[in-house]
């Protein structure tokens, strides 16, 4: 059977979309891989078909819960059964149900953090394990320990699946990124299967402000003007919910507010709420998106603005997934540049915590999750900070198998110290290539591409502000010309989607 029937006949899509049979064979022939494919392309498909395809299990590690569940209820609603998602919030019951009937599975979707447990190692060395995908690959370089420390240690994991081909697939990873993924998962003659970031239908749009009360209105009056669904990225949990509110109180009902402070069954449900269109608008920090694949967002308005053009890159790749006309818009005032300094200082130990840590590692010579837990209460501190410098004591063998081993305290502390200097000064630096593109003075996606090493071929109608684009063709009541200019593009997206039906 060709590739296209198994297309049709696992996913009922008649076609592949640009990339996805290029990766597909590389993966048949059990080649280790890095690619990139722009969001909303259908990279899922890239590795479920394989993995129906290929005799024995393939192991999917995914950073998201609800990138998991998303994937695992999308291939049971189309019928194949044969997949399950093994993470943290299943009942010991349920997980040892799940491990004793691990063989029966085709596609097992595990998070980073699960795979380090020697319960959920052993299950898996029982099996024959056919392909090894990481998926949202960027975790491993882009974040790094200060996002996913277990994502680092997917290389070791490889040394136990022995031949098993890895596939790392991500929407936006640059050469030196994509080199580094290569080395963390000790790849063996890899390939790369590279393509480009650019979404010509989403517009760029950036718009400074004088302050922040200032941007509050514009958010007020975006949300009056602009055709929906749409997102709002924020910085805090905080800055989130307040809008939500202020949104409600100006008399917009379908809206709501997500980050990871909600519990497992509000995330879900306003998830599914979003989707199934009963809620327009969600406020959100960059705990929502991931996975997230709702196909009609037609703008995402940055609050603020992450530290890195990366992210950038993600959150708005939520837009425009029907191939239709969408906006990103970003809103930037000056008092934005302390901000990025305060979010870049949460993520790393003060001295005074760092000297505090280095002291209650001395009195102890055993390692355990009670002992972590107790001096992760007394630092204060962000998780994403515990998390990297965890990753760190284990680096420096300080934590190891368990057990504390013996240091000198200054010279520790000093050694953490010029870690975390080196840390902030890589993040300052993307912070500045950020803020260079924000104040760019031409085409903005000539420029977003050159990060990427990329050449920007030809400009979309409504390519950026820069390029003279505004927001005319985006608001709720749409001059004819947007009909005009976008008629051709539109009638592509229809007849792609009439033949392809999206596939992702």
């Amino acid at each position: 059977m060709g590739l296209e029937q198994s297309l049709k006949q696992y996913f009922g899509y008649t076609a592949f979309r640009e990339g996805q049979r290029e990766i597909i064979e590389a993966v048949l022939e059990k080649k280790d891989v890095v690619a990139m494919l722009p969001t909303g392309t259908g990279k899922s498909i890239c590795y479920q078909l394989p993995a129906l395809l290929l005799n024995g299990a393939t192991i999917v590690v995914s950073p998201l819960l609800s990138l998991m569940e998303d994937q695992v209820q999308q291939l049971r609603s189309e019928g194949i059964r044969s997949v399950i998602a093994l993470n943290s919030f299943m009942s010991k019951e349920e997980r040892e149900q799940a491990l004793h009937k691990l063989h029966l599975y085709k596609l097992i979707y595990v998070s980073p953090e699960m795979l380090q447990y020697r319960f959920i190692q052993f299950a898996l060395k029982r099996l024959a394990i056919s392909l090894f995908v990481i998926d949202e690959a960027h975790c491993i370089s882009q974040w790094g320990p200060d996002f996913r420390p277990d994502y680092l240690r997917l290389g070791a994991v490889r040394e136990w699946l022995k031949d098993a081909p890895c596939l790392a697939i991500t929407a936006t990873a640059t050469s030196e990124v994509q080199e580094d993924l290569k080395k963390q998962l000790q790849m063996k003659n890899p390939i790369s299967i590279i393509y480009s970031v650019d979404r010509p239908m989403i517009s760029y749009q950036v718009e400074a402000v004088s302050s922040t009360e200032e941007k509050k209105q514009r958010v007020r009056e975006l949300v009056q003007q602009l055709q929906g669904p749409g997102m709002i990225y924020f910085s805090s949990r905080m800055w989130a919910e307040s809008i939500c509110h202020m949104l409600k109180l100006e008399g917009f009902e379908r809206v709501a507010y997500y980050h990871g402070g909600l519990t497992t069954e509000d995330r879900l449900l306003i998830q599914q709420q979003f989707m199934m269109g009963q809620i327009d608008i969600i406020c959100c920090t960059s705990a929502f998106g991931m996975g997230i694949n709702k196909k009609d967002i037609r703008f995402v308005i940055h609050f603020h603005y992450p530290i890195e053009l990366e992210s950038y890159v993600q959150e708005i790749g939520r837009a425009a997934r029907d191939g239709k006309p969408s906006v990103a818009i970003l809103l930037y005032c000056d008092d934005d540049k302390g901000l990025s300094r305060m979010l870049i200082e949460r993520d790393v130990l003060t001295e005074s915590q760092l000297h505090h840590l280095v002291a209650q590692l001395g009195e102890h010579n055993q390692w355990n999750r009670r002992i972590e837990e107790n001096i992760f209460n007394q630092l204060a501190c962000s998780e994403t900070s515990w998390r990297s410098v965890l990753y760190t004591l284990e680096k420096l063998n300080i934590i190891q198998n368990e057990q504390v081993a013996s240091f000198t305290p200054a010279k520790l502390v000093n050694k953490l110290k010029e870690i975390q200097r080196k840390r902030i000064e890589e993040k300052e630096k993307k912070v500045m290539q950020f803020e260079a593109w924000i104040k760019r003075k031409s085409c903005r996606r000539e420029s977003l591409l050159g990060y990427f090493q990329e050449m920007l071929t030809s400009h979309p109608i409504h390519c950026c502000d820069n390029c003279g684009a505004d927001l005319g063709p985006f608001t709720s009541n749409k001059s004819h010309s947007l009909t005009i200019e976008f008629s051709w593009e539109l009638k592509l997206a229809e007849v792609f989607e009439l033949n392809e039906r999206g596939t992702e």
